[in-house]
């Protein structure tokens, strides 16, 4: 008896041994926890805080992977993914023709609004495209042309290469190309250059008779938001198309994606990275 259970035991052993050995299940693909290195955006500072959240929000989720942040501009996005400095350029504009060589690939990770904004103590609570062209270029100097105070206009522009700076420059006209088909921006040399969002709205807030813009995304009641052509700056008119002065919010790449770049735009693509934009004031694209 105990010589047929020591042979059942061992037929039992080997049949299991003869299993595994012919088991062809592949090893399944590592968990996205399991990643780990470095992703890297740089490029405007509209899209900057939003991407600081996504990234707090992803590294959490993957403790392996890191998420650099920077900033710079829009064209400095650009500048980052040719010379393979950075994972993803982030712009707050389109691409521009003359960029598209060095673009492999683009995502839009969110839509803003431009917010055309002036000193909350202004009177002013609407101004036309064409109004605000003419404040840009320097026709229209004083408040009471469009309706406001007998004040001097102070305008408030962006740095060169911001893509906030581009892209309202562009939907304003003031924006323009000469004869040769070189992009002419006619901002009044007048103008207070600020070299980020915040540094608008501070300026903004702080000084009489400004007028500036800024991401919608950032607007708070430090400053006041202007209608443009009767149509307030929101969510709901920028999805709508009421809203003239609108724009995407890009991540672009120059070269192959990393896996951990891969998770990362993955995550900003998924219904929890939209919450956050949502949560941040932006507007989601699924």
């Amino acid at each position: 008896m105990k010589k047929i259970l020591a042979i059942a035991l061992i037929m039992i052993l080997a049949l299991g041994t003869f299993a595994g050995c012919g088991s062809n299940e592949e090893t399944p693909a590592p968990d996205a926890t399991e990643v780990t290195g470095t992703v890297v955006t740089a490029g405007s500072t509209s899209v900057q805080p939003l991407s600081e959240e996504l990234a707090a929000a992803f590294m959490d989720a993957n403790p392996g992977i890191t998420v650099e942040v920077q900033g710079g501009g829009s064209g400095q996005g650009i500048k980052a993914i040719a010379e393979k400095i950075a994972d993803f350029g982030a712009l707050s504009r389109n691409v521009k023709d003359e960029e598209k060589a060095s673009v492999a690939e683009e995502f839009v990770i969110a839509k803003d609004g431009v917010a055309v904004v002036v000193n909350p103590e202004s009177t002013v609570e609407n101004l036309t495209i064409e109004q605000i062209k003419k404040i840009y270029i320097g026709e229209i100097t004083n408040w009471r042309e469009v309706g406001g105070e007998d004040a001097p206009i102070v305008v408030v522009s962006r740095e060169e290469g911001s893509g906030t700076r581009g892209a309202f420059t562009e939907i304003t006209k003031v924006l323009s190309k000469n004869d040769a088909g070189e992009e002419v921006d006619n901002t009044t040399k007048d103008s207070l250059i600020q070299g980020s969002t915040g540094a608008v709205m501070q300026t903004i807030a702080t000084t009489p008779n400004t007028i500036g813009y800024v991401s919608l995304g950032s607007l708070s009641d430090t400053v006041k938001a202007v209608s443009v052509e009767g149509v307030a700056p929101s969510n709901e008119t920028v999805l709508a198309g009421d809203y003239q002065i609108s724009r995407p919010f890009l991540y672009v790449r120059g070269g192959d994606m990393t896996e951990a770049a891969q998770l990362f735009v993955d995550f900003i693509m998924s219904a929890e990275g939209q919450a956050i934009v949502e949560d941040n004031g932006f507007i989601p694209v699924i």
